[in-house]
Parts: C-alpha cells; sequence; structure tokens
C-alpha cells in the first residue's frame, strides 16, 4: 500500500481575457501566468499595466474587474494503481469554472474556501489540459445581489453578495483591485483505501502535564472498509523521545489521545516562554503509513471573562488562569494583491509589532482568514490572534446559495486554525451586530436576513462541533448579555456597542470629536479606535507624482479613501496646532496629531487597569500606500504613530491623568517583578527652569497599576502656556501639558545631532538646547530604508537622547542630513513655525 502522493500543479499556466472590456491589445493575447498568483500579478510581471498603486491607476485598472479570465495548464500522468486521484484546489479567487480535458469539473463561487474533486475518470494517460475560466467578479456580485436581495451596506459595490474578500472592491483605507486567480496551491493527490479528511488536535494542560487528542474524519476509497489505524506521536520540552499512541478507527473517524506526564506552558509575549510541540499523525493500513499529518502545538488554557460585575460585564482576556492586558492593533491584508505576501513579509510585519510592545493582533473580518505561515510565526512568537469569520460592516443574505458556502468555509478554516496556541478567539462579524441597530437597517432591510443566524447560531454550532475548546464572540463590538430573539426579529439585551458591557469601537472621535474625548470614555475593552495620517514621506512621494504636491492635489485625493478624510483630518489638527503652510510640515502635523490622539487614548485607557483590560489600535498595518489609520504604511515604513504605540505599550509606563477634578500619576507594571521607583515629580518652564520638584519611592505589585495623587503645586500651573508637568520613574517619563501647543510659548527647540556607524544601521545622539516636545526622526528623507527604532521623546533643556536608525548598506548616515529640520522634527516647529 502506497502512501498518498501530493504532485503540485504550477508550472506552464498561461492566462487570456476571455470577455469583457480588455483593451484591444489583449484580443488574442496569452500571458504566462503564476500559480499561485493572480491576474494583476501576471498582468504587472509581463509589462502589460502600470502599478495600480501608483498615481491614479486604480481607475485606469478597474477593467480588470470587468473581464472574463481564463487559465491553462497541460500536465503529463500516469496511471500509479492508486485508488483516487483528486484534484485538489487550495483556493480560488473567486467565480470560476474548472475544466479538465474539455469536461466540467465543478464550479466554485468562494475564495475563502478550498475544492476537491475526483477526477480519475477524466484524466488520460499522456498529456492532460486543465483550464479554469473566472467570471468577472464586479458583474457577478451585482447580478447576485439583484438575485438576493439588496442590503446595506457602506460602499457602492455589493461585497455581501459574494463570498470574497470584502475589500478587494475597495474600502476607506483600501484599493479596489477586484481581483481573479488562482490564490492558493493546486495540487493532483492519489491515495488509496483511505485518508486523512480532517485532523482536529487539542492540546490540554493539565497540572503540570497534559493532553493530546486527535480526532481523525476519514474518507475512504475503499468500500469494504478494512481495518485503519491512527498512530500519534508527540516531541517537545519535557518529553523523553517521543510519546506515542494509537488507536483503531471506525468507518468514518477515530480518536486517539497520549497522556504527558510534564510539559511547559505556552504564555503570550510578556508573560513567559512560548515551548512548542509537534504532534505527528499517521494513517497505517496493513502494516503500511497510506497519509500522514502533522501539528506544532502549545498548551495553554484561554477563556474570556465576562462574569457581570458591579461596574457592568467585563471582556478580559484570561490565559493560563492570568489576566492579560491586551496590547492590540487591527490587521488588514499586508497588500492589496495578497498573493504577494509571503513568509519573510509576515515575519517582517510581526516583528514590528513585537518590537512595538503589541501582544495581540484582530485579523478583520473584511480581509481573509490568515494564512498558515502568519499563525505558525505568532505561536512562535507568543503574539495572540483574534480572527473574525469574514463578516463586516453590511447586512448578509442568508439564502442559498450563500449560507452552504458560508457553512463550508466556517467548518474549514475552524479545522484548520483551531490548533494554533496563539487563537484567543473567533468572532462572528466587524460590527454588524451594530449596524443593525443603529446604521438604518431594520428600515431598509424591510424585513430581509441580514446575517443574525450566523453570528448567534451557526457559527457557535459549528465551534462547539469540531472546536469547543475555542472561545467565540457573535460580533465586534459586542456585549456579552446581547443575544437573539428569532421569533421577534431582535437583538435583545444591552446595546451591542455598550460601553460598560464587553467590547467596544469608538469612532466619535475621529469623524466628529476631538481627541481629547477619548477620556471621557473607560470602556470594558475597546475593539477600535483610531486616527489617520499619510504615509512616511518616501511611500508618498514615490506613489504621487503631483507638481505641486498639496493635502488635496488629484494624486492625494485618490490616495485618501476616507470620506471627507481631509476635512477631518483638518478639523481634528485645529484645537492643537494651526494648519502650516508647506506641504512638508502639513505632513508632519498630521503625522504627529496621528500619534498624539492614539497614544493619548492608550495612556487613558492603561491607566483604568484592570476595569478596562484591553486596546486594540486601528490599524497596525496598510496593503497599499494611502492616507490612513495605519502605523506602518503600504511599503513597510513606520509612522510616528508606530512610536506611540511603542510607548504607550512599554511594559512599565508612567502617565498624567484627569483624576477628580485634578491630576494624577498612573504607574503601569506589566511584568513578573514588583517595580521598586523613585517616582520624580517637575513642573517646568519651556526654559527649563524648575518650578516645584519632589520625589517619592513607589512600589507596583506585578502586573499592577498604581494611582498616585498629584498636589496642587505641581498640577496647577502659574503660566499654562509656558509650563509642562513632568514625571520620571526609571526609563519612562509621563508629561502633561497646560495648555495646546498652538496656545503655548514653545520656543526652539536647538536640537544637535552627532552620530556613529553601528552594526545594521546608524546611532543617532540627539541634544536639546531648549524643551523639545515630541521629537521624531523622519529618517526616511535621508535613506529610503531608514528606520528609527525609537520616537516620539521629549527632551528637557540639556538632555540628550540616543536613537539607532536602521537602514541598508554598511556607511552611516551624515549627521548634518539627520539634522536637516525637514528630517529631526518636533512639535515645536508646528508653534515656531
Amino acid at each position: 500500500m502506497t502512501h498518498l502522493s501530493r504532485r503540485p500543479l504550477h508550472d506552464g499556466w498561461t492566462v487570456r481575457a476571455a470577455d469583457g472590456p480588455a483593451p484591444d491589445a489583449f484580443d488574442g493575447l496569452t500571458v504566462p501566468a503564476a500559480v499561485p498568483g493572480s491576474i494583476h500579478v501576471d498582468l504587472l510581471a509581463g509589462g502589460f499595466i502600470p502599478d495600480p498603486f501608483h498615481g491614479d491607476n486604480e481607475s485606469l485598472l478597474a477593467w480588470i474587474g470587468l473581464v472574463d479570465w481564463t487559465y491553462r495548464t497541460a500536465f503529463a500522468w500516469t496511471p500509479d494503481g492508486s485508488d483516487r486521484h483528486d484534484l485538489v484546489f487550495d483556493g480560488l479567487d473567486t467565480v470560476a469554472t474548472i475544466r479538465l480535458n474539455g469536461e466540467v469539473v465543478g464550479g466554485v463561487a468562494n475564495q475563502h474556501r478550498s475544492y476537491r474533486y475526483d477526477v480519475a475518470a477524466l484524466l488520460r494517460d499522456g498529456d492532460n489540459e486543465l483550464e479554469v475560466a473566472f467570471r468577472a467578479p464586479v458583474p457577478y456580485a451585482n447580478q447576485a445581489s439583484l438575485d438576493l436581495g439588496v442590503r446595506p451596506r457602506p460602499y457602492p459595490l455589493p461585497y455581501e453578495a459574494i463570498r470574497k474578500s470584502a475589500c478587494s472592491f475597495g474600502w476607506d483605507w483600501g484599493i479596489a483591485t477586484y481581483t481573479s486567480g488562482i490564490w492558493k496551491p493546486v495540487r493532483l493527490e492519489s491515495w488509496s483505501a483511505a485518508r486523512l479528511a480532517e485532523t482536529r488536535v487539542v492540546a490540554t494542560p493539565d497540572g503540570d502535564g497534559g493532553r493530546v487528542a486527535v480526532d481523525v474524519v476519514l474518507e475512504r476509497a475503499d468500500a469494504g472498509g478494512r481495518p485503519l489505524t491512527a498512530r500519534l506521536s508527540v516531541s517537545g520540552p519535557g518529553i523523553d523521545g517521543t510519546a506515542t499512541a494509537e488507536a483503531t478507527l471506525g468507518e468514518r473517524d477515530g480518536r486517539v489521545e497520549v497522556d504527558l506526564a510534564s510539559v511547559e506552558r505556552w504564555w503570550p509575549v510578556g508573560h513567559g516562554a512560548q515551548p512548542l510541540y509537534t504532534v505527528d499523525i499517521e494513517l497505517v493500513a496493513d502494516d503500511a503509513v497510506i497519509d500522514a499529518t502533522s501539528r506544532r502545538i502549545g498548551f495553554r488554557t484561554v477563556q474570556w471573562d465576562t462574569e457581570p460585575d458591579a461596574a457592568g460585564t467585563p471582556y478580559t482576556l484570561v490565559v493560563n488562569d492570568r489576566p492579560i492586558f491586551v496590547k492590540g492593533v487591527n490587521w488588514i491584508p499586508d497588500d492589496a494583491l495578497p498573493v504577494r505576501v509571503d513568509r519573510d513579509r509576515y515575519e517582517r510585519r510581526l516583528q514590528q509589532a513585537l518590537d512595538a510592545n503589541i501582544n495581540l493582533i484582530r485579523v478583520w473580518g473584511g480581509g481573509l482568514y490568515e494564512s498558515d505561515d502568519f499563525y505558525d510565526l505568532a505561536d512562535e512568537r507568543g503574539l495572540l490572534v483574534w480572527q473574525d469569520f469574514l463578516f463586516a460592516c453590511a447586512a448578509y443574505p442568508e439564502e442559498e446559495p450563500l449560507r452552504s458556502e458560508i457553512e463550508a468555509e466556517a467548518r474549514e478554516n475552524v479545522v484548520r486554525l483551531a490548533s494554533h496556541a496563539s487563537l484567543t478567539q473567533l468572532v462572528g462579524n466587524n460590527e454588524n451586530l451594530w449596524g443593525f441597530e443603529d446604521w438604518g437597517w431594520k428600515l431598509s432591510l424591510d424585513g430581509k436576513t441580514w446575517g443574525a443566524t450566523y453570528y448567534y447560531e451557526l457559527f457557535p454550532a459549528i465551534i462547539a462541533e469540531l472546536a469547543p475548546h475555542v472561545p467565540y464572540a457573535p460580533g465586534s463590538p459586542f456585549s456579552p448579555e446581547t443575544g437573539w430573539d428569532a421569533a421577534s426579529a431582535r437583538q435583545t439585551g444591552p446595546h451591542p456597542n455598550d460601553e460598560q458591557h464587553g467590547s467596544m469601537h469608538l469612532w466619535e472621535q475621529w469623524n466628529r470629536r476631538d481627541w481629547t474625548t477619548y477620556r471621557s470614555h473607560t470602556p470594558r475593552f475597546v475593539a477600535e479606535f483610531g486616527w489617520q495620517a499619510p504615509p512616511a514621506w518616501t511611500t508618498l512621494v514615490e506613489s504621487v507624482d503631483d507638481a505641486p504636491l498639496t493635502p488635496e492635489s488629484p494624486g492625494m485625493i485618490v490616495h485618501q479613501k476616507a470620506t471627507d478624510g481631509n476635512v477631518k483630518l483638518t478639523n481634528g489638527l485645529l484645537p492643537h496646532f494651526r494648519v502650516p503652510a508647506d506641504m512638508e510640515t502639513w505632513h508632519w502635523a498630521m503625522q504627529l496629531n496621528q500619534a498624539l490622539a492614539v497614544g493619548a487614548a492608550l495612556d487613558h485607557f492603561r491607566s483604568h487597569a484592570p476595569h478596562t483590560m484591553g486596546a486594540v489600535v486601528w490599524q497596525l498595518n496598510d496593503c497599499w500606500p494611502v492616507t490612513s489609520w495605519a502605523a506602518i504604511d503600504g511599503a513597510e515604513r513606520v509612522k510616528p504613530l508606530y512610536h506611540a504605540l511603542k510607548n504607550a505599550f512599554a511594559p512599565r509606563v508612567v502617565t498624567v491623568q484627569p483624576r477628580d477634578g485634578g491630576l494624577a500619576a498612573v504607574l503601569s507594571n506589566d511584568t513578573d517583578e514588583t517595580w521598586n521607583v523613585a517616582l520624580r515629580t517637575r513642573r517646568v518652564s519651556f526654559a527649563g527652569q524648575e518650578l516645584a520638584g519632589a520625589t517619592t519611592e513607589v512600589t507596583l505589585t506585578p502586573r499592577g497599576t498604581l494611582t498616585v495623587s498629584i498636589d496642587d503645586e505641581f498640577a496647577t500651573a502659574t503660566d499654562a502656556a509656558d509650563e509642562a508637568l513632568v514625571l520620571d520613574a526609571g526609563e519612562a517619563r509621563g508629561v502633561w501639558y497646560f495648555a495646546e501647543p498652538r496656545d503655548s510659548t514653545l520656543g526652539e527647540a536647538g536640537l544637535s545631532v552627532t552620530t556613529q556607524a553601528v552594526e545594521g544601521g546608524t546611532e543617532v545622539s540627539i541634544t536639546a538646547e531648549g524643551f523639545a516636545r515630541d521629537v521624531s526622526l523622519l529618517a526616511d528623507k535621508v535613506h529610503p530604508s531608514a528606520q528609527p527604532d525609537d520616537g516620539l521623546f521629549t527632551l528637557l533643556p540639556g538632555e540628550t537622547r540616543r536613537v539607532v536608525v536602521r537602514h541598508d548598506g554598511d556607511a552611516g548616515l551624515d549627521a548634518d542630513a539627520l539634522s536637516d529640520p525637514r528630517v529631526l522634527r518636533s512639535a515645536n516647529q508646528l508653534v515656531t513655525g
């Protein structure tokens, strides 16, 4: 009996425009195609289209989503005696008909699942021709919307009517690409007797030991049902060699388990190590291994504490019985052409997240179920992951053919992801429970379905069946006591976005209110909030050709997708700074205001722990060069917001917070060690004079928060426009200003720079002659690869800060270039300028 063989079918593909408004140049043209890949990548590689991310090329290339594209290849095959030969597609984007040797194998209409077909009867000894004919996604979605009934959504095209990444139709930060293609691997699998159709692995710690349980689901090719055995082996820390077990399987399924006397716990980053164990599962028939798979697992427990308390309903992540303060970011597809995101790119992005002291990434529901590489890397690094089911900001039909597709994709992805130690919860949707209540849906739906039974019935049932160890919430935001009454077609219990119950999204600040009003909210958990800014300067000028370049020149508007985005940028800046007259200073002002807004919110939320037990910033990353809420832009460059995240999420922080009509110092110690520190409190003038000063010894318990009232002599300014309150606790610094920068007397920072080359970059020493607020290096202006590891720090007169700037090349960066006021930025420039 032979082992199951997997033969990739990735070579020799071509693609052509089959129908639709393709330019005349594509008539009869056959283009070499990459598989896995997408039509945009193929056309770019052949030089047939310009970069869709550049200038206004998005609109020039919109025709691609209106065209039917047909992919073809040929492969040789010879019978090998196997019982079955399956054609397997791990992912097709999105609506296609598959033909083998001219015969229809099947039709597909879901980007988010795989497909398998028994093609033994269609294969030929010798050459075989395989065709995947894609239908244009835009007209398909439009027709599906008519067939299913139009439903409310925030954007023109009906992404809710097709099982395709919603943001591929465009978003308020995203380019519309309307991709098509064989976006994941395709192969021919040959096997006999049986194969492992589904393998569900659960690692459960128990005291010092643990258990690995594997549920196996079989697909059989032999009607006789010969005896089959599942063989399990586990290796890793604390195991002497390999722990093994085996079990006889039934006709279609079975379970095999192994108990381990000693295992090491897996912890989130910042709370311990991330030991991983290798689990190998073999399917055995007649003493021969006929199929096998493996997983890497970690032993930990995870739950969300939602037990009501005196203040409402908490939303506290608990891992290994320890409450975790969530320092989170939202994640979107890292490229609008997601096939270009490989393991190395995931690794770079997740390392940036780690370097910013982030411990959780929420995979947002308008994008993708993230890849195995993403989850493997998160497991290795201790990054917690929250994965949304793929429903976002719209009412979704519950009728066929969507319902069956949605169930299939949910079942497949729950099984695929549930064994990962990093997975903390699966969530039914993004903002749809909230939308049903507040966005006028009830009137426009007029009794039509909107997704409720998916979120409240189907998904929890699937998880209970396939992965009961994985926590689930029906939506984000979500109040744990909210439910669905099918008889009355209404949600019951608290409002889904109730501040005192569960998770909350805060968007009034960006849309309508000053960011200082974040401090008027004390939610139990914040799953979304954010502020916009343009990308790094180099990213901006590489993607926009406007001359002159202004905040509202044509290319800038193409790369600003939010409704009234620039108006909101201006309105959000004016309470704090005047709008600069020149473009580069405008760019800096908007980037700084974004960082100040989010940083202030994070300081506030963290200061209210354990009442508030997490904040997830919108958003970590971008998918193309754009003005957006991201901390890392579409060219992988960090914005000042990135440094705000790093500062606010540091293991130990001190901030100044309004409390009871006065001010208080709030210290947070997110480490396992007691923090004994001298808290130095100073009220200083911008000229550097200490107007009042005191030092107090304080002690914080591990994972603790301490609030210390600040006396009036420090909390009350003599001259609000010319003073600041500065707190220092070890390496942590908190600063409070008595007046907005635009109303202050903040003078020249008087910054000087020295440099020296260090391994991998340049060490920059920055010294301030005056009071220097929010100092940052926009180092990409000196070298396109240059990225500072620190930023947004305040220097008192005479202080020096060392920053390492990482960049390509062995030569250090020039001190004069780095000290250029276009590069070495501070808030002072927005006041004195």
